[in-house]
């Protein structure tokens, strides 16, 4: 089974889009773990800010491209993670450990459709 790990940050708290070298230490021991643990399908973050995005949407036809995040809200998509995992347990335990590397941040844990 594969789940997505999407964890969301204040886009207003500019230390949490700039993260300082103990927090990286943390991180990267983190992605170390994830990875020999051989769970660790696909890993980014996402450190620009959301101002920069560009949003694309279709209705009843007609497609509009505008400037700008997807949403207004304090808290945006900082990154995300794909595990290959055998359980929602196991993916919820990641997410618990993964979480625990920040101070003040929100994991979503979401299955991933898999089409045969």
């Amino acid at each position: 089974m594969r789940y997505m790990l999407m964890h969301r940050l204040d886009q207003t708290n500019a230390a949490a889009w700039q993260p300082d070298p103990e927090f990286m230490a943390k991180m990267g021991a983190f992605m170390e773990e994830v990875g020999k643990a051989g769970v660790l399908l696909a890993a980014e973050g996402l450190t620009h800010p959301s101002a920069g995005a560009q949003t694309i949407t279709v209705k009843s036809g007609q497609t509009t491209v505008v400037d700008g995040p997807f949403a207004e809200a304090k808290e945006v998509i900082g990154g995300f993670g794909i595990l290959q995992v055998r359980d929602e347990a196991e993916a919820v335990e990641w997410g618990r450990r993964f979480a625990a590397l920040f101070d003040e941040v929100t994991v979503e844990v979401r299955r991933v459709s898999e089409f045969e």
